[in-house]
């Protein structure tokens, strides 16, 4: 495996000297990092509203367009209200930080992005999210009645895995819960429509709140929170929120415009899923969960053999140096039927008797 610096923008294919490899990483799951229709919008947002909005939020002088695509997506994701932020990471920082206050307890899934962590706790990496889960519900039955906060990921983008919260909806009684979720990968990829698993949650008897990033699938350089009235208002009453900027709001602007570019990526992204999932249901070699467009091998020898047929797929340590290599194959909404059958076919070709023994 070598390492690419790139010159030129990331899409379907990217480029080292002459020679042309087809890209199966990266985070830009519907594809709009390299759709030319989503390009323009951003191009002519720019044109319209400028380039970069320094001020705050709470300035004297103000853009619409941010409380305008507060209420959209909110809608959009079922919930009562959104916060928009400059990036995922502070949209979590932010979230998590006003709900400690009302915390007295603490779980936290295994996987749950650092964003959303309390400095001063890490979460049991060696459970897996059943045996979380399991433990969260024992342990809620012992406890005094308290105010529970819990953390978690809508997916594992590692493993990868699409979580299942309905348990929560059989904890004990006697707590008040609140429900902190990153939806940072589902963004774009999980749930009825490309706006992330808060309408899928909501029915829980939590306060629930979803943060993420809207810099992967969606594809632009922003952070939201979603959830009731009370506490999104208290966030934008808190100082992290009065005296940051918001992001670029050219790409704010493009967004509103592509609602019809969104479906039809969304579409393309699950189509290109089934299709994938059609050609690889006999390798038991390469984990996956249905509907999500990650796909991880434990073998890191197979990514230069997929390098020497022209296919780059992920594969780094992660989150932390010291870390296990984590290496997978991401499906975007860019590809083409033409694309999967070569990967498949390089595939097929590694886990050949030869090439396994």
């Amino acid at each position: 495996m070598s390492l690419f610096h790139l010159q030129h923008k990331l899409g379907r294919i990217i480029k080292r000297g002459n020679k042309e490899f087809l890209f199966f990483s990266g985070t830009d799951y519907l594809g709009l990092g390299s759709s030319f229709e989503f390009e323009d919008l951003v191009i002519e947002g720019i044109q319209k509203l400028g380039m970069n909005h320094g001020l705050s939020r709470i300035n004297n002088v103000r853009f619409d367009i941010y409380d305008q695509f507060e209420g959209y997506f909110a809608e959009k994701a079922g919930a009562e209200k959104a916060l928009l932020w400059s990036s995922g990471y502070l949209a979590g920082y932010a979230t998590l930080n006003y709900l400690l206050d009302n915390t007295d307890y603490i779980f936290m899934a295994p996987d749950t992005h650092p964003a959303i962590l309390p400095d001063e706790l890490t979460p049991d990496s060696s459970q897996s999210f059943k045996e979380w889960a399991a433990y969260v519900q024992e342990t809620s039955e012992t406890l005094k009645a308290q105010r529970v906060l819990i953390l978690g990921n809508a997916v594992d983008p590692l493993k990868p895995a699409i979580h299942d919260y309905s348990w929560i909806g059989n904890l004990s009684r006697k707590h008040q819960y609140t429900f902190l979720l990153d939806d940072s990968h589902a963004f774009g990829t999980v749930g009825e429509n490309p706006f992330g698993t808060y309408n899928r949650w909501k029915f829980l008897p939590v306060e629930l709140l979803v943060s993420g990033s809207l810099g992967k699938g969606l594809g632009i350089p922003a952070g939201i929170t979603l959830g009731p009235i009370t506490p999104i208002i208290g966030m934008a009453n808190r100082r992290i929120f009065r005296s940051s900027s918001p992001p670029p709001q050219g790409y704010i602007w493009a967004f509103l415009q592509a609602e019809t570019i969104l479906r039809e990526k969304f579409e393309k992204l699950h189509k290109n899923l089934h299709y994938f999932n059609s050609l690889i249901r006999t390798f038991d070699t390469i984990e996956s969960h249905l509907g999500f467009p990650v796909y991880s091998f434990e073998q890191r020898k197979w990514v230069s053999q997929l390098e020497e047929d022209g296919i780059i797929v992920s594969s780094f340590p992660y989150p932390e140096p010291t870390d296990p290599w984590s290496n997978r194959i991401v499906i975007t909404a860019s590809h083409e039927e033409q694309d999967l059958n070569r990967l498949y076919e390089a595939l097929k070709k590694i886990q050949s008797p030869v090439n396994l023994g």
